[in-house]
This record gives structure tokens, C-alpha cells and sequence, in this order.
């Protein structure tokens, strides 16, 4: 379990002041004039060093990242764009610290700006997101005011310029190319890459674009150090994280744990376990809507962390954990996030934009039982169809919830279609 003293994300809760001078009792701000006088290079190495992960979902090596970016900065300038569209399903870690913490997310800002020489760094916040928005245009107001960003930032000779943008709420504007288009004031669409944004990114200049979580806790990294960080979680999975749970638990909540903790240990720990107790469990959705279901056996024993659940044909994406008992009813559950997937596809996709209403319609005919059995394995191979055949991953998205369901819960379909036909489920055509 870890620690208090080891939290980054100190005022998780709010149960403290967010404003800049509590900010500085809990840690912000201190040292971060000479992390800037160290060079962009020695932060970016820390970055490397602490083996950190992109916290939206993908995963990728934070340092690795950073260091795509052009190292002079020529005719174009260079931006930093930090991704709180946070529209993932189950997903509400990003906008706790922007209310409650949003310093060092704001210091976060101007550290990793500096390693990659950008002087502006756009925030992309959710359209939704109203009181985030008011209390990080505070943290920024306060920032500017203090010396910290702007001109001449922290004493550090470096000018810096932070702006937040409000989205008007689409899920699409979640994927870091389409986030761009509506930052740059087009239709959120998914652009075809390459080039990728490190090249030709956010009007058309050297661009790099991250999670709140993994901007946020990047000057906590270099204030104590790669090797503090790197101490939790297993190799290729380490730090700290915020787990989001929800569903059928006594307390859901929002959690800063390391990396590599098992679920069932998550779950009865911070969130007071499952409702009936952990026997009652029957499917859990270890990291937002969009990666597939894991049934009750797999839960037992499988860690919180990348590599754990990618095992397991799941993945921790925004380790948000949906807990589900067994008065769930999976097929009616995964017929809801198939909708919203349809919903909330851009259309630019012949895959997506056909293959999602599709899924959905056969999804919605099984519910109900009325869909032949052949039908199951057809929506199994429709769905890798759209798997892997799009610009973005919002068609992996929409498939993978789908592939779980059919994959531990096959049966569940069966007897619909069976309790349809004949007014009997398969069980109890089995028991006579």
C-alpha cells in the first residue's frame, strides 16, 4: 500500500485549499527554478529514467516522447498540448486534479514546455468541465501574477505562456490529432498520420501532447528523484497512479496507488469491496469503457499495471476500474457502451462510422434474444474488421468491449437467443 508521504497528488480529495500558497505548504513550486537552470536535456533523461508511462491510456514512455521533439527550434515554433478532454466512460482522475490540485499541473506545464523548448503550452479541457476550468484559470491567474509563468518564469529567463481551451464535448476530441483540428478551430477530426505531431502538430509546428496525470506529476519526479519513482510497481510498470473506481462497490472513489497492485486488493482496500462481498463479483472493466471485460477468476489474481492486463487480452488505458455484480446483465452492459461509441464516432472511418451502428443494432436484437446463433460469431469477426482499420483507435474502442463480452460471456448471448426460441434458458434445457 502506499504511503502518504509518497502521494504526489496530495489534495486528491480538496480537502485542503487549492490556491497557490497552500499549494507551496504541500510541495508545488519548490526547486522548480533549478530544474530549469539543469537544462532541458537533464529533465528530459530524468523523465527517461523514471520509467514513466503516459497516464490517458496508451501507455507510452513519457521521456521517449518528449525527446521526438526537434532539438532547435527553427521557424516553427514548438507547443505543448495537455489533453484534459478526459471523456472516457468511468474515467474522472484528471478532473480532481485540476480542481484540487491544479499547481502542479500548471508547474507541470512550464517544466515539461521547457524540456521540449516550447514557450506556449495549450490545455484542452472537456467541454463539460466547468468547475475545473474555473479553478485551473485561477492556478494560472495565480501562476502569472506570482512570476511563476509569463515572462521571465520563475526567474529563469525562459518566457512562458499558458492558455486554456474549453472543448464543447466531444469524445472524439480525445484522440490527440483530432484534438488539434478543434484546437485549431476545425471539426474535431483524426488526422491520418504521419506526420505525427512531433513534426506537424498544432498549426502545423512541432508538437507534443500529454495527459493531465502525466504532465501533473512530472516536477514531483524531479524534486525526489527517477530512482523514487521507479521504486514502485514492477519493471515497465512503475510509479504511481490514479485509479478511478466505480460500479458495484460500497464507496467508489478516486485513488492515488502504485502501479502493479492487485485488483482485488484495490477494490477491498479503497473502495470497501464489491457489494454482497468479493463472491458477488462477476465481470470488472479494468481501465475505462473501452477495453474488454475480465471475468470474476481472472480478477482474483491480476495486477493493476500494463503488462498484467494486457495478458489477459485487457489493457489499464485510464485505470479506471468498473465494478460489476452479478445482477449485472453483461449483454445489456456492453450494448450501452457499443451506443455510446456510435454515437460518438466522427464518421470520417467507412469501418467506425458503419461498423459501430452495426454492432450496436445486432447487440441491441441479442438483448432481447431475437438474433440467430451464427450471429455471435458474425459480430465477433465484424468487430475485428473495425479493430485496426482506422485512422484513430476510437474503432478499436468500440470493438473491444465487444470481444470481452463474447470471449467470458458467450454464454450469456446463447441463452437469450435460447430463452427466445424456446422459453427455456440453456441451463434449464440442460438440467432436464
Amino acid at each position: 500500500m502506499l504511503d502518504d508521504k509518497d502521494r504526489i497528488f496530495t489534495n486528491l480529495y480538496g480537502l485542503q485549499d487549492p490556491g497557490l500558497e497552500a499549494a507551496k505548504k504541500r510541495g508545488a513550486w519548490n526547486g522548480t527554478a533549478e530544474f530549469l537552470a539543469l537544462g532541458d536535456d537533464w529533465i528530459v533523461e530524468q523523465i527517461k529514467a523514471s520509467g514513466l508511462r503516459g497516464r490517458g491510456g496508451a501507455g507510452f514512455p513519457t521521456g521517449l516522447k518528449w525527446s521526438f521533439m526537434p532539438k532547435e527550434v527553427g521557424a516553427r515554433p514548438h507547443y505543448l498540448v495537455v489533453n484534459a478532454d478526459e471523456s472516457e466512460p468511468g474515467t474522472c482522475k484528471d478532473r480532481d486534479i485540476m480542481r484540487h490540485d491544479p499547481h502542479l499541473l500548471v508547474e507541470g506545464c512550464l517544466v515539461a514546455s521547457f524540456a521540449m523548448r516550447a514557450k506556449a503550452c495549450y490545455i484542452y479541457l472537456r467541454g463539460e468541465y466547468i468547475d475545473e476550468r474555473i479553478a485551473l484559470q485561477k492556478a494560472i491567474d495565480e501562476a502569472y501574477k506570482a512570476g511563476l509563468i509569463g515572462k521571465n518564469a520563475c526567474g529563469s529567463g525562459f518566457d512562458f505562456d499558458l492558455y486554456l481551451h474549453h472543448g464543447a464535448g466531444a469524445y472524439i476530441c480525445g484522440e490527440e490529432t483530432a484534438l488539434l483540428e478543434s484546437l485549431e478551430g476545425k471539426k474535431g477530426q483524426p488526422r491520418l498520420k504521419p506526420p505525427f505531431p512531433a513534426n506537424a502538430g498544432l498549426y502545423g509546428c512541432p508538437t507534443t501532447v500529454n495527459n493531465v496525470e502525466s504532465i501533473a506529476v512530472t516536477p514531483t519526479i524531479l524534486r525526489r528523484g527517477a530512482g523514487w519513482f521507479s521504486s514502485f510497481g514492477r519493471p515497465g510498470n512503475v510509479g504511481t497512479k490514479v485509479f478511478c473506481i466505480s460500479g458495484h462497490v460500497n464507496t467508489p472513489c478516486n485513488v492515488e496507488e502504485e502501479m502493479s497492485i492487485p485488483l482485488k486488493t484495490l477494490i477491498e482496500r479503497h473502495a470497501g469491496g464489491v457489494i454482497g462481498g468479493w463472491d458477488n463479483l462477476k465481470a470488472v472493466i479494468p481501465g475505462g469503457s473501452s477495453v474488454p471485460c475480465l471475468p470474476k477468476d481472472i480478477c482474483n489474481d491480476v495486477l493493476m499495471d500494463f503488462d498484467a492486463l494486457k495478458e489477459h487480452k485487457s489493457g489499464l488505458g485510464t485505470a479506471a476500474v468498473i465494478v460489476m455484480d452479478k445482477s449485472t446483465d453483461m449483454v445489456r452492459a456492453i450494448t450501452r457502451l457499443a451506443y455510446f461509441y456510435k454515437h460518438e464516432s466522427c464518421g470520417q472511418c467507412t469501418p467506425c462510422r458503419e461498423g459501430t451502428g452495426w454492432m450496436w443494432r445486432v447487440l441491441t436484437r441479442m438483448c432481447e434474444g431475437k438474433a440467430e446463433m451464427s450471429e455471435i460469431d458474425m459480430l465477433l469477426n465484424v468487430s475485428t474488421e473495425i479493430e485496426g482499420h482506422t485512422i484513430c483507435a476510437l474503432g478499436d474502442a468500440a470493438a473491444w468491449p465487444v470481444q470481452g463480452l463474447i470471449r467470458h460471456f458467450r454464454h450469456e448471448i446463447e441463452d437469450k437467443i435460447n430463452t427466445y426460441r424456446t422459453g427455456k434458458s440453456v441451463h434449464a434445457v440442460a438440467a432436464e
